[in-house]
């Protein structure tokens, strides 16, 4: 189960695998600005500080360029993270608008810990 470090948040969101980086953080009870949500406007461009991702559908050359993609700069809406990833949002605040959802990743995150120490069955 990879998850999504913020830093800025202090916050870990864990993600079903093939699950895109917008999804897990809207699953997890945050939201922030967004556009089209099929990788077409960059609207959703953040910065990917450490990990990998990949995109589970095509992304337009126009919208991340080059230069971006050498630089980190994803897609949430269209990036899926093939191992942990750090992230920092870019123009827009990740704000936490369902704190249920936040109360059930907490929950998602200690299994995942308890797993990782091999005190958990799976």
């Amino acid at each position: 189960m990879p998850h999504v470090s913020i830093p800025a948040l202090d916050e870990v969101v864990y993600l079903e695998p093939n699950e895109t980086v917008l999804s897990g953080l809207y699953k997890a009870g945050y939201a922030y600005t967004v556009g089209c949500k099929r990788g077409g406007c960059g609207i959703c461009k953040l910065d990917v500080l450490e990990g990998d991702f990949t995109y589970n559908r095509p992304v337009a050359d126009s919208v991340v360029s080059a230069d971006e993609r050498t630089d980190g700069t994803c897609l949430s809406c269209r990036a899926v993270p093939d191992s942990d990833i750090t992230i920092q949002m870019r123009t827009s605040e990740l704000r936490l608008v369902n704190p249920i959802l936040r109360q059930i990743n907490a929950k998602a995150r200690e299994r995942a810990q308890a797993l990782a120490a091999g005190t958990e069955k799976e």
